[in-house]
């Protein structure tokens, strides 16, 4: 069974002004807006089985879902969006939200272009984005920082995405951040659809932020002028690779993030006081992010120290590199931490880390395993790069499957993290899947 008609939207470079004309016109009958369903073989044909090769994103604590990279019959690549049924056990919402989405389609969206409600199983389908998140350019390329004219692009793409969509009765994004932001084909930044589903679980709906506004810590309840402030900590996360941020884009920051909401800015101001700032609009995004396009051969692949034990399956060298990389990749999350350290339950939680630390830095890998899964099965702080150490003494002591499961969660932790990758691959080369374990080290060197 096929799709039951195709979306079309024709996109545009005009960088100060959004083209509307870009909304479907193919969904659109009777003043109604229609949103195509695919069959659930097409997804599973698209991603390969939803294999597990195929996840390029997972998440979500109470509702629970998982993003695959696909490919459809006629080539273009999809993202698919899978749901438990327990987020959504009733399907009439969730097409509700899902047909309400796609009537947004723009150029400055990664655009919804389909759903799947069959049987038990709950999809929506959209443009996949092939060059990464704002997040992975912004904090994971020290070695190729963001120039200014591009951040200052990612700004005004954002704001005038959150203004068309306000000005279409969508006004509430879940979970503004910098992962929410991607770029396409052509280097332009693009913001995931995704982020206007409400989260559900049990066929309730409930608010998941990054950075919780005031209004929502004394209320509990997210207004439109809350999406200001979601942007004003993305404005925040555009500055801070700029040694001297120009005064008037601060300024800007600090009205998003001002306490009262009545104070904020609505995004037709923010899109109007950032236009005037952009540099190098002549300029094609690809070029100043530096992305290869068009005809331009794809470059070779090149792996880390850790990425070549990996592919050797020198699990002697990954002891040694994972030693020397500590906990790095965690330390975002040492102040979540510091904010429970002072309950007895939580200090006896972080004796059994210690003590596996202890096991894994004197190769007593079996004891490690043991207090490292007693730190993990005692609460819901999680640690990348304790997975990604308990993958390894899994390796040492000849359990792949284990090693494999443990990869994927430092994945999920960390999706952009390239130690992950490696030793995903590590784990798949032990299970004997050798070309599943080549694609992975490629997918790990791409983000190094």
């Amino acid at each position: 069974m096929g799709t039951r008609f195709c979306l079309c939207f024709r996109p545009s470079n005009n960088i100060s002004n959004l083209n509307d004309s870009a909304d479907i016109e193919a969904g659109k009958e009777n003043g109604k807006y229609w949103l195509p369903e695919f069959s659930l073989d097409q997804l599973r044909a698209a991603t390969s089985g939803f294999s597990s090769h195929n996840v390029v994103s997972e998440h979500g604590e109470k509702g629970p879902n998982v993003v695959y990279k696909g490919k459809l019959e006629d080539g273009r690549l999809i993202a698919v969006k899978r749901y438990t049924l327990s987020a959504w056990p009733d399907s009439r919402p969730f097409l509700e939200e899902a047909r309400a989405v796609g009537r947004l389609s723009n150029e400055r969206l990664a655009n919804l272009i389909g759903c799947c409600v069959e049987d038990d199983e709950r999809f929506l389908v959209a443009e996949f984005m092939p060059n990464a998140t704002l997040s992975k350019h912004l904090f994971q390329w020290e070695t190729q920082p963001m120039k200014w004219a591009m951040r200052l692009r990612v700004a005004l793409y954002v704001a005038q995405a959150l203004d068309c969509c306000s000005s279409k009765g969508e006004a509430l994004y879940h979970d503004l951040n910098a992962y929410r932001v991607m770029f396409d084909q052509d280097g332009n930044p693009r913001l995931s659809c995704f982020g206007f589903i409400k989260n559900s679980t049990d066929g309730k709906s409930y608010t998941n932020l990054a950075f919780a506004p005031p209004e929502f810590l004394r209320t509990g309840r997210v207004i439109p002028e809350s999406m200001v402030y979601s942007f004003g900590t993305l404005l925040l996360n555009l500055l801070s690779g700029r040694h001297i941020p120009p005064s008037h884009l601060v300024r800007l920051a600090s009205k998003c993030l001002q306490y009262e909401p009545h104070n904020r800015p609505n995004f037709k101001h923010i899109v109007s006081a950032l236009v005037p700032l952009q540099e190098q609009t002549e300029v094609p995004s690809y070029v100043l992010m530096g992305i290869p396009h068009g005809n331009i051969p794809p470059k070779q692949t090149v792996l880390s120290p850790l990425g070549e034990a990996c592919s050797r399956l020198d699990l002697a060298r990954i002891h040694e590199i994972l030693l020397m990389i500590g906990y790095k990749e965690d330390e975002g999350d040492q102040t979540e931490l510091s904010f429970q350290m002072w309950t007895d339950q939580m200090q006896e939680r972080l004796n059994f880390k210690k003590r596996g630390d202890a096991a894994f830095r004197a190769k007593e890998f079996a004891s490690a395993i043991d207090f490292y899964t007693e730190f993990i099965d005692r609460g819901s702080i999680e640690s990348g790069t304790l997975f990604a150490r308990r993958c390894l003494c899994y390796l040492m002591s000849d359990m792949a499957q284990e090693a494999l499961g443990d990869a994927m969660q430092a994945l999920v932790r960390h999706p952009e993290w390239p130690t992950a990758f490696y030793l995903q691959a590590a784990a798949l080369k032990s299970l004997g899947l050798d070309n599943d374990a080549e694609q992975t080290l490629k997918d790990g060197s791409s983000i190094c």
